[in-house]
């Protein structure tokens, strides 16, 4: 890199500076684990239970489901695909740290910075310039657009609304003089190469609005239609990009996230108007998807930030419109209901309309009425399936039964099951067992879903003592200091152990640590293998069996317990020599393990009166 390197102390100022807590409180909605620690979803991979643990103090981070685990930083480059530099250079922006180089001072900023960083510069100078062409009088077609439906200049504003001019290169002459190449704006889906072979925007006389993703990134932009000369589709969005996966983009999440965590409910709806007519009448935990449909990958974001798991149940509301496709997309959701451990609902108004709609004909107390009546999702799947049978003859009452039945087979909650069945025979007109039949069969058709191994916990009451001196010196290495690292790798018996101990030695040993990533960091990246590298991170989030911060007294009761299970082993090794020495033929031999074994007890008597207490 022509700058130079990263100086060693700016990289531990970005980290020092840089919460974890926060960064990944971005991501994931945490709840408080004790222990100083804090649990979620992981991000990067699908869970029901929370396995993702953040250490306030270490600010580390660790998933006892995937195995991943490091400091801020590394969070920041998993999460966003960026390199060690990168993801530096981001947090560094954030917190307000100029970065200095080893060799030519200050970084140059953007020509030095990676294609992600360059891909979202790129687009926050578009949505700048999309911003001011609003304000333009070519732009008041899509001015027009938005006061006819409710949106005043402040709305507009507050949504980063914009304006695709008429002009063919106008953005990509702005972003030129802005520093951006040909091939970046190309990547970011800003233009695109023209059978002339000039390079020319991507949108055009469309009102625009940005996409931003759950940081407050703009990734990407939807651009809507304006005049009946334009012969392309009603809505155009960015192309799949480095940057923009519209199957994971949810619009307004930036915004919503927060009331999303704090309500426990997320609303999804069909449209960027939608969106800012549910935020601008109270309900502000509504988004929705951008060119595509709701689906898996859209869940796993919402139930990150819901905290949808086994013991926090969330709420997810869909509102579509009354008309068939609304139906359908309705039921494709219910497809996906399974997904989700909390209880989805629908919310559709009786007059057919969107929420902007709502807003505009009713106000904004109907909008939040609207959420407020939802159904549950498996109530409005059962009638609208219903409808489309001739319940009045023998065979439209089959035909009901063996549709709705496989759907009440897969109500999560069981304790409804009963009161669904008995709705559902009514509903029919058939008896209720013959019901309970049915959704019995349904049952026994779906295959179990696969038990995941239970993660087994050693309870082995030596490898406990051993882990709890591992994550000691992992957590507090200035208060394990020496006396931890007097007691070397030969007194763990558990080879992962045994392979973290080194680890920590070949690192400098406890004596040299300071609490905190870098330490943790620093052991990690001594281990010899990724198994133990792992362990490292998994030890620095794990809260000690103590209640209380550990002190001096803790300690040396963990390392007394430690020597001492490796002693009483050596005692029984040493017993069992002298039983197969005579005494008499080998008085030698016999005096000098009989004298090793006095030496011994005398030392297990003493670290038993350091071991009293409890773990």
């Amino acid at each position: 890199m022509a700058g130079g390197r990263i100086r060693d102390e700016d990289i531990a100022l970005v980290r020092e500076r840089s919460s974890i807590v926060d960064v990944a409180g971005e991501q994931v909605t945490l709840k408080n684990a004790g222990g100083g620690n804090l649990k979620g979803l992981c991000p990067f991979h699908d869970e029901k239970t929370p396995s993702f643990t953040v250490s306030q103090g270490r600010n580390v981070w660790f998933c006892h489901g995937c195995g991943e685990g490091g400091d801020v930083i590394n969070f920041i480059q998993k999460i966003d695909h960026l390199t060690f530099i990168e993801a530096v250079e981001r947090l560094a922006d954030r917190a307000g740290i100029q970065l200095r180089r080893i060799e030519g001072g200050p970084a140059a900023p953007r020509p030095q910075q990676g294609q992600r960083q360059r891909l979202v510069a790129a687009h926050a100078a578009a949505a700048e310039f999309y911003a001011e062409q609003l304000l333009t009088p070519g732009a008041r077609a899509a001015r027009e657009f938005l006061a006819q439906r409710g949106f005043d200049r402040d709305a507009a504003q507050r949504y980063g609304c914009g304006f695709a001019p008429a002009d063919w290169d106008l953005l990509t002459k702005h972003l030129r003089g802005r520093g951006f190449s040909n091939a970046e704006m190309e990547t970011a889906g800003l233009a695109r190469l023209a059978r002339s072979g000039s390079m020319v925007d991507r949108f055009r006389r469309r009102l625009l609005w940005p996409i931003r993703d759950v940081s407050g990134d703009v990734i990407g932009f939807g651009a809507r239609k304006l005049f009946d000369d334009d012969d392309g589709p009603k809505y155009l969005n960015t192309p799949e990009t480095p940057l923009y996966k519209k199957s994971h983009v949810l619009y307004g999440i930036d915004q919503a996230k927060r009331e999303i965590a704090r309500q426990g409910r997320a609303v999804i709806v069909e449209g960027y108007t939608d969106v800012m007519a549910c935020h601008l009448a109270g309900v502000t935990t509504a988004v929705a998807t951008c060119g595509t449909s709701f689906g898996s990958d859209h869940i796993g974001v919402l139930r990150r930030l819901l905290l949808d798991t086994d013991t926090f149940a969330g709420e997810i509301i869909f509102t579509f419109d009354g008309d068939a496709a609304g139906q359908k997309a309705a039921l494709r959701a219910f497809g996906d209901d399974q997904r989700f451990v909390g209880q989805t609902f629908i919310a559709v108004s009786p007059d057919g309309m969107d929420p902007c709609e709502l807003r505009l004909a009713k106000g904004e107390l109907a909008v939040r009425d609207l959420v407020a009546r939802r159904e549950p999702l498996i109530a409005f799947a059962l009638r609208s399936t219903l409808a489309r049978f001739d319940l009045d003859t023998v065979e439209g009452r089959v035909g009901a039964l063996r549709a709705t039945a496989p759907m009440v087979a897969k109500i999560k909650d069981r304790s409804l099951l009963t009161g669904y069945a008995q709705k559902l025979a009514g509903d029919i007109g058939v008896d209720v067992d013959q019901v309970r039949t049915a959704v019995r069969n349904a049952s026994s058709d779906t295959p179990a879903p696969a038990q995941r191994p239970a993660a087994t916990a050693p309870d082995n009451p030596r490898l406990v003592v051993e882990r709890e001196a591992l994550k000691l010196a992992v957590q507090s290495p200035v208060l394990a200091g020496p006396v931890f690292d007097a007691v070397d790798e030969t007194f763990y018996s558990h080879p992962p152990h045994q392979a973290v101990r080194a680890a920590i030695a070949a690192a400098g040993g406890a004596s040299v640590g300071v609490a905190g990533a870098g330490w943790v960091n620093a052991v990690r990246d001594a281990c010899a293998d990724l198994a133990a590298q792992m362990l490292v991170l998994e030890l620095a989030v794990e809260p000690v069996r103590y209640d209380g911060e550990p002190d001096s007294a803790y300690l040396h009761v963990v390392l007394a317990r430690l020597q001492l299970a490796m002693l009483n082993q050596r005692i029984g090794e040493v017993k069992s020599k002298l039983q197969r020495i005579n005494p008499v033929t080998e008085a030698e031999a016999y005096r000098a393990r009989f004298t090793e074994l006095v030496a011994l007890e005398q030392h297990s008597r003493a670290l038993k009166e350091k071991a009293a207490g409890g773990l």
